[in-house]
């Protein structure tokens, strides 16, 4: 099973780690500056859920905003 919700296809989102230095100019330093920037994953909050599928009990894999959002029928 790969890491993607079954309602609305979120999956992991690609992005940057950035590491700064310096004090910040709002605080009275020269402002900060980059040192490095590493590439990373922003994983989807998911879970897996009993759920009623088409009428049919299923473990299922989904993202948390779904099951907050109410698009999922959990199974009692």
């Amino acid at each position: 099973m790969s890491r993607r919700c079954e309602f609305c296809g979120k999956g992991h989102v690609r992005g940057n780690t950035i590491l700064r230095r310096g004090q910040k100019k709002k605080t009275g330093g020269i402002g900060q500056h980059v040192t490095a920037v590493t590439p990373r994953l922003f994983k989807p909050n998911l879970q897996v859920v009993h759920a009623i599928v088409n009428g049919v009990h299923r473990k299922i894999k989904v993202c948390a905003n779904c099951i907050k959002s109410g698009r999922v029928a959990k199974a009692a």
